[in-house]
């Protein structure tokens, strides 16, 4: 039997998410925490470090590093990408993994930006540290993404979309996505915001251990939807695993949730399949995904 924390017993075979990001490299731990850049996992090194990786320009957009103010007065950073000329396009938070905002998740709001949106990726971790330096995951866990309470990550993220509707973006139409960590966060925002038009969770977990800081966990907060999610999970991953994810479906059905919400698993894919600076990434369900994930903003966030 597997646990989700060390010492909590689980009925479901499910990787911890250190021990899932590591086995869907296809390299041991030993492998990765032995140095270089991708074992800095690509977050530290802040450059492409695989054939696969995509830079995506910047011509037409502005980009911004920003703080943003939150309502306790602390002053978090993030990063704008939005296209250039343009006012009040509609305004996509993108959540980052637990590698903090490091240059993948900066190429994500271009991507955004691109497709017509004033993306933002607020630094939901700055206020334990820069997750970005650390490349030791049991490190970066316990120091770092455990210290993040799932309240204050919600308060985070209201606090943003009031940034960016100050500083051009139409926050009246607002849209979320996540990834891995910031998957599970799409699914929680949705349920606490009724000002929330559409999100898109990537491979985010949808059955934790709670705790004092992580109060909450996904598939017990489906009756609280307030907005129509959209979850991109992969057919291998091993810490997601597929009866999680038919428990899911099962529960957005009985709460009538399900439709809008829909949950597509790409067959083939794993964890972190979206992340094309690392050995996971899988091009066909990328690009099925992305695909999917605009036309879902354009339809729930644009109008």
């Amino acid at each position: 039997m597997t646990t989700d924390r060390d010492d909590v017993p689980s009925p479901v075979e499910r990787l911890a998410e250190d021990r899932n990001w590591i086995a869907s490299t296809g390299l041991s731990r030993r492998h990765i925490l032995a140095g270089g850049a991708f074992a800095a996992g690509f977050a530290a090194a802040c450059q492409p470090v695989a054939a696969s990786t995509i830079q995506t320009p910047a011509d037409g957009l502005v980009e911004e590093a920003v703080s943003i103010p939150t309502s306790d007065g602390f002053a978090m950073p993030g990063f704008v990408a939005r296209p250039a000329g343009k006012q009040k396009a509609p305004v996509i938070v993108v959540v980052h993994e637990i590698f903090g905002v490091h240059e993948w998740v900066r190429d994500m709001c271009r991507r955004f930006a691109k497709a017509g949106y004033h993306a933002v990726a607020p630094d939901l971790f700055a206020r334990h540290g820069d997750a970005t330096k650390i490349s030791d995951f049991k490190q970066l866990v316990a120091e770092i993404v455990s210290k993040a309470p799932d309240a204050q990550v919600l308060s985070d993220i209201d606090a943003t979309y009031a940034f960016a509707g100050a500083h051009g973006g139409d926050a009246s139409r607002r849209g979320i996505t996540g990834f891995c960590w910031g998957g599970r966060v799409v699914w929680l925002y949705a349920a606490h915001s009724a000002a929330l038009d559409a999100g898109v969770a990537f491979y985010g977990r949808l059955v934790t251990q709670k705790n004092d800081l992580q109060t909450l966990s996904v598939i017990e907060e489906v009756g609280q939807l307030k907005a129509p999610v959209l979850g991109q999970y992969g057919e291998l991953d091993k810490g997601i695993p597929q009866a999680d994810v038919e428990a899911m479906r099962g529960a957005l059905k009985a709460a009538g949730k399900s439709p809008p919400d829909a949950i597509t698993v790409h067959a083939g894919a794993d964890h972190g399949f979206m992340a094309d600076y690392r050995p996971s990434y899988n091009e066909a369900a990328a690009k099925a995904a992305w695909t999917e994930t605009v036309g879902w903003f354009d339809k729930y966030v644009k109008g």
